[in-house]
């Protein structure tokens, strides 16, 4: 099952439980009271899932590897580009 699939799934079965609350089509019976509480569920879910996806992007830009080596090939590439651009005539300022 992919990732997309599991997400659907979750979501389609959240979505009909929480409809069958609020149509009272579920043995739950709820008050005047909780009905309230009950239509924040969803906001509350997009709310902790924007949290945490937050803290996830955090987490991972503050542990990013460094490649060191990786960048001195790099700029040792690049210097061997410019003077092969350079026998061929082309000018750095």
């Amino acid at each position: 099952m992919t990732k997309l699939a599991q997400w659907l799934f979750g979501l389609t079965l959240f979505l009909s439980i929480w409809m069958a609350i609020l149509k009272d089509l579920s043995p739950i019976k709820v008050t005047n009271d909780n009905i309230f509480w009950i239509y924040l569920i969803p906001v509350a879910f997009v709310a902790i899932f924007g949290v945490v996806s937050l803290l996830i992007i955090i987490y991972r830009v503050a542990t990013f590897n460094n490649c060191d080596d990786a960048a001195k090939e790099l700029t040792k590439e690049i210097n061997q580009a410019k003077k092969d651009l350079e026998v061929k005539g082309f000018k750095f300022k």
